[in-house]
């Protein structure tokens, strides 16, 4: 054992001092030190500070409590801002994981081939006739070489090009890139080397995955000449499908709204309103889908941002289970919570795109290794199917317009007879009764994280939107989360999710109106997968309803939405786009 000096007089406690320093998490040697002379330097913190701040974080300490804690509060500090000139880059992942769930369940790995349906590939005179095709349409197409890769990725450039301004869908058209892939996908499909139905067929993703060679922007003004070195997971995988990558799509600045720094992203329905415009943030995904402009694209999700603009712009979304898809080269907003997954005008297609994407890749560990199996013939009469009765039956509420609210439980009420119709029976369901609003805390925290470089050195102010709801004010806020409530949030996040196993045990999918039903937040929390797509229109924009399963089996909702899709009419009509000409 060491010899410790003889102690030095001083005014304080030593031994109350020393019984302290294990509380603050400090080691012997940190003891040995404090009973060295110090010289002693003025504390940036002082109790005054430490008062006002005892009101945010629900404590009142007494005069010697203060006391006794100001030297370990300025310690602190001391630590935080040596950690601050720690250069972290930007896709760094904290040392922590969340996987959504439960200890010891476990799921089928066993992959199956994919099963998809027949489909008749539609009569057409030119190439400019697919362009609000499905994916399986176009496949069938590609597969029989009734149309070539070359042939459809110069008629989406073209429309692209034409429409795109307008709709500020696009950030970056990859047309040399996207010629390449195709002339070599048609060079495969002629030698008998056929990759799958996402062979050939011209695709966009979101501009938050890393492309290498190609400026990957997140949207945002800070970030508008930035360049990968690498690409991320999604679209090495989607390029090994053949698919043919065609342009990176407009998002919402850091994932946030439809205003990108080109503009708001426009609605391909009403691209004459400017105010919320497609939606966000996986903006440019859903406008392009929904006016023709690519055979598929990919977007992500947080908090509703495939759920929003995919109801918005009358597109199919699948919000797949968090881990489900590599977030890997993807821009982190929320470690805990972001998803990736597809945007297609069919929903079988979104099943032929996730069978191309998911699965664990090697270098984001919160992937499962659980097979995504899909039967799009699996009886709807054999499923459990819940519906949340209250909402669809919601009133247009204090000062709404009433004409408008019995029209939408009218539509919403043809949409649950179309399912029965189509073999579907419905259950009455509750949501689980949690306060799950609190919980937002965790993506406010982990986005400020995320950013905390530029907040502080100010380029965050870069950004158009500045409004009180915008994420610089957000990141500046989210600075007074502590990391207890922070982690609090996070054990009563462990809760909600054992509320909704419990839940789901009951049930295969789940159905609800979208966007604006309670389940969004839950189950974003939660992990859990959902399919949105079309029911009806009011106003003349497209409305939607919402599929949601258990984890791991986005076959379930997608399975049903099908049959939604082929009961309706809904999926069969397209935007006008005469008028952006």
């Amino acid at each position: 054992m060491k010899n410790i000096p003889k102690p030095h007089p001083a005014k304080i406690n030593r031994r109350l001092f020393v019984k302290l320093l294990p509380a603050a998490g400090l080691g012997g040697a940190a003891i040995a030190n404090a009973q060295q002379p110090q010289q002693q330097s003025p504390e940036k913190i002082t109790k005054e500070m430490m008062r006002a701040a005892e009101q945010l974080i629900g404590i009142e300490l007494i005069d010697a409590q203060e006391a006794m804690a100001l030297p370990g509060v300025n310690r602190n500090l001391a630590s935080y801002e040596a950690l601050r000139k720690i250069d972290v880059p930007l896709d760094t992942e904290p040392a922590i994981a969340f996987h959504p769930a439960p200890p010891g369940k476990k799921f089928n790995s066993a992959k199956t081939k994919i099963k998809a349906s027949k489909v008749e590939p539609p009569k057409f005179k030119s190439v400019e006739e697919l362009a609000f095709c499905t994916v399986a349409q176009l496949a069938e197409l590609v597969r029989t070489k009734q149309v070539s890769p070359v042939e459809l990725t110069k008629m989406y450039l073209a429309r692209l090009k034409k429409y795109g301004p307008a709709l500020l869908c696009v950030v970056t058209l990859t047309e040399e890139l996207a010629l390449k892939q195709a002339e070599e996908a048609e060079r495969e499909i002629r030698r008998g080397k056929y990759r799958g139905p996402l062979h050939g067929i011209p695709c966009g993703v979101k501009d938050l995955f890393a492309t290498k060679g190609i400026k990957t922007t997140w949207g945002a003004e800070p970030f508008r000449d930035q360049m990968i070195d690498y690409d991320s997971t999604v679209v090495e995988r989607l390029r090994d499908a053949g698919a043919v990558l065609v342009a990176k799509l407009s998002m919402g600045a850091l994932a946030q709204g439809g205003r990108w720094f080109g503009g708001m992203t426009r609605n391909p329905w009403q691209p004459e309103e400017t105010e919320t415009g497609s939606s966000g943030s996986s903006a440019g995904s859903a406008s392009s889908t929904s006016a023709g402009l690519v055979g598929f694209s990919i977007g992500t999700e947080t908090l509703g941002s495939i759920v929003s603009p995919s109801s918005r712009c009358g597109v199919t979304g699948l919000r797949p289970t968090y881990g489900r898809v590599s977030r890997y080269g993807a821009m982190g907003l929320s470690w805990t919570m972001d998803k990736i997954g597809p945007i297609c005008r069919g929903v079988e297609d979104c099943a032929l795109v996730l069978d191309a994407i998911y699965g664990p890749d090697g270098r984001d560990i919160t992937v499962g290794d659980a097979a995504f199996n899909w039967n799009p013939d699996r009886p709807l009469a054999q499923m459990r199917i819940g519906y949340v009765k209250a909402e669809f039956e919601r009133g247009p509420g204090q000062g709404g317009n009433q004409s408008a609210g019995e029209e939408r439980k009218k539509m919403y009420q043809e949409a649950l007879d179309a399912l029965r119709q189509a073999g579907a029976k419905l259950e009455p369901m509750e949501l689980p009764q949690f306060s799950a609003q609190s919980l937002r805390i965790i993506l406010n925290a982990e986005a400020a994280t995320a950013f905390d470089d530029i907040t502080r050195d100010g380029r965050v102010n870069q950004l158009s939107g500045q409004s009180p709801n915008d994420w610089p004010n957000s990141f500046r806020t989210s600075r007074f989360i502590t990391a207890v409530e922070y982690i609090r949030a996070q054990r009563a996040r462990t809760l909600l999710m054992r509320e909704m196993d419990s839940l789901m045990l009951k049930w295969d999918v789940f159905v609800t109106p979208a966007p604006g039903s309670a389940s969004l937040l839950i189950t974003n929390l939660t992990g859990h997968p959902a399919v949105i797509t079309r029911c009806g229109f009011i106003n003349n924009l497209p409305q939607a309803i919402m599929f949601t399963g258990n984890l791991y089996d986005e076959a379930a909702p997608l399975r049903v939405a099908l049959a939604y899709e082929r009961a309706t009419k809904w999926h069969t009509m397209h935007p006008n786009l005469d008028k952006l000409a």
